[in-house]
């Protein structure tokens, strides 16, 4: 069993692309942040349907959030992550 972080969620879990595509279904709820997501990125709805399993695709979506503190730290709190997590999947994707 790995320690407990500093929030006391645990740090195993899903693996970077799930997480990624976790964040991108939290993302994409809100029509404003969905909107902000893809006009930062240069993504288009297309372009973000045809890499949903594109590494550096997820790796955008994370970057964005990590980007904006406020939204990174609501995405963990809602599907039951850290920042950390994310950060660190973020930077698993873009390798």
């Amino acid at each position: 069993m790995r320690p407990d972080t500093a929030n006391g969620k645990q740090d195993s879990g899903p693996d970077a692309a799930t997480l990624a595509l976790m964040a991108l279904g939290w993302t994409l709820s809100d029509v404003g942040r969905a909107d902000r997501l893809l006009s930062l990125t240069g993504l288009n709805a297309d372009a973000l349907r045809a890499g949903i399993d594109n590494p550096a695709i997820l790796g955008a979506v994370l970057a964005f959030l990590a980007d904006h503190e406020p939204d990174l730290i609501a995405c963990a709190e809602a599907i039951d992550t850290t920042p950390a997590a994310l950060i660190a999947a973020q930077k698993r994707l873009s390798r």
